[in-house]
């Protein structure tokens, strides 16, 4: 006998990718909690809501010490979503699931710039968080430009290339990048570039006021920048581990 199921109330359930905050602690773990306090205290409300995925491949770590991590940074209101590179042994019920299979961004080949100077040493990775962006784009593109100022508190996030902002971003602001970053403007909130794993980003203002700063996840924030860049038209890229910068003219 054929059974015919005539309940219309059903599950729907999708496939969905978002972009999410990369962390990857790096021993001591006390001292890399607090250059993590450091960011978080210059740089207000950047883990606030994110997405997190923690990174332990590169770490030695066992099941107590990883709880152990995973509660500090609850303390710090960074909500771990998943953990990433772990073996099966550290994992139990009622902690992040495992997580694999990230997609990393294609390179794009950009030319050495003439002279550098450098902004300051590098400071611990991270990758761009996942927050809604405005406006959205069209997938399959490799660039989007926006025509409009970026306003406090919005988001633009590209991670499939370049994003142009034809006017400025305003503090609070962020843009978020695979590619490189734009700004024919006043850059005064943050830009990532280079989001989820391209060093040959860069990125590029009219008028340096940023609060943060970040390639391929090596961050610098407004503190660590050189002063005789501030309000100057600037072009910035990664070298190793250190974020180099030159005034355009």
């Amino acid at each position: 006998m054929t059974k015919v199921l005539t309940d219309t109330r059903s599950i729907r359930i999708k496939g969905r990718s978002f972009l999410a905050l990369v962390l990857s602690p790096e021993p001591p773990l006390d001292a890399w909690l607090t250059r993590l306090d450091d960011l978080a205290s210059r740089s207000a409300g950047f883990f606030l809501g994110r997405p997190v995925v923690l990174d332990v491949a590169d770490l030695e770590i066992d099941r107590a010490e990883l709880k152990k991590l995973i509660d500090e940074l609850g303390k710090r209101n960074v909500r771990i979503m998943g953990i990433e590179g772990g073996r099966p042994s550290l994992f139990e019920p009622g902690m992040p699931p495992a997580m694999k299979g990230g997609r990393p961004a294609p390179d794009i080949e950009i030319p050495d710039g003439p002279s550098i100077e450098p902004v300051g040493t590098a400071s611990p990775k991270a990758t761009a968080p996942d927050v809604s962006a405005e406006p959205q784009a069209a997938r399959g593109m490799s660039s989007i430009v926006i025509r409009e100022p970026v306003r406090s508190g919005q988001s633009v996030i590209f991670p499939e290339g370049d994003v142009t902002v034809v006017g400025s971003v305003a503090s609070g602001a962020e843009i978020i990048a695979g590619g490189s970053v734009h700004v024919y403007g006043t850059l005064r909130g943050r830009a990532l570039a280079g989001s989820v794993g391209n060093a040959s980003a860069r990125i590029f203002c009219r008028r340096l006021e940023a609060e943060l700063l970040a390639i391929d996840g090596v961050y610098k924030t407004a503190e660590d920048m050189a002063p005789n860049l501030r309000g100057q038209a600037v072009q910035l890229w990664l070298e190793g581990d250190s974020i180099m910068a030159e005034r355009l003219n």
